[in-house]
């Protein structure tokens, strides 16, 4: 799946500005308990995903809250103090339908932004080198869509430019969506934090003996 073919960014990207949208509206069935807001280590899972983001490089950062709405961001508020954070509330949480959360923070990212990365609230396990890999790869690739992979296997986050957003938007799911769009995908080797999120108590205590 992965390809060595690279090309060389143009002055605008490799200078560009990167935004993430962190999807935070689901209503964490399988957990039983807002997501966002558990211990990870001396952290909420929320901060830690935040501070592996903000760490990586990304300038901006919006949150699309839904369920647990005033704890997620009363949470987003105080990491505010530190990092550029924005919220916006999904009406359509109760759906668990992904898109809806992207197509608010598409609709909320300024001019000045040339790409962002779509990132799950949920994946506190995210390496920090990870994360800088996935950056680095926009920023010297050239390519509209940077998707991690670990063992031929496509990971989160990914990154989408600017002049695809609208077809993302018009997507029905967000894997439609890069099917449609696989022949333009830059795909950057990472570790295995890319493949791991948390949905269930199990895979959270799991996570918390690897911090």
């Amino acid at each position: 799946m992965e390809t060595n073919h690279q090309v060389h960014a143009s002055n605008h990207q490799a200078s560009g500005r990167l935004a993430a949208i962190i999807l935070a509206a689901g209503m964490s069935r399988r957990m039983g308990q807002p997501k966002m807001l558990l211990p990870w280590g001396k952290k909420t899972v929320l901060e830690q995903v935040i501070t592996t983001l903000a760490t990586s490089g990304i300038e901006e950062l919006i949150i699309v809250t839904g369920a647990a709405r005033q704890a997620v961001e009363a949470e987003a508020a105080r990491l505010g103090q530190r990092w550029p954070i924005q919220t916006i509330f999904n009406p359509q949480y109760e759906t668990g339908e992904m898109m809806s959360s992207i197509r608010l923070g598409l609709a909320a990212l300024g001019p000045h932004i040339n790409a962002t990365l779509i990132a799950p609230g949920d994946q506190p396990q995210l390496s920090l080198q990870a994360a800088q890999n996935i950056v680095s790869a926009w920023k010297t690739s050239g390519a509209r869509l940077i998707v991690p992979s670990f063992e031929r296997r496509r990971g989160h986050p990914w990154v989408i430019g600017r002049d695809l957003w609208s077809k993302l938007s018009e997507a029905n799911t967000a894997r439609a969506f890069l099917s449609a769009h696989a022949d333009e995908i830059q795909y950057v080797e990472c570790d295995a934090t890319v493949l791991q999120d948390l949905d269930t108590p199990e895979e959270y205590a799991q996570g918390l003996k690897n911090i």
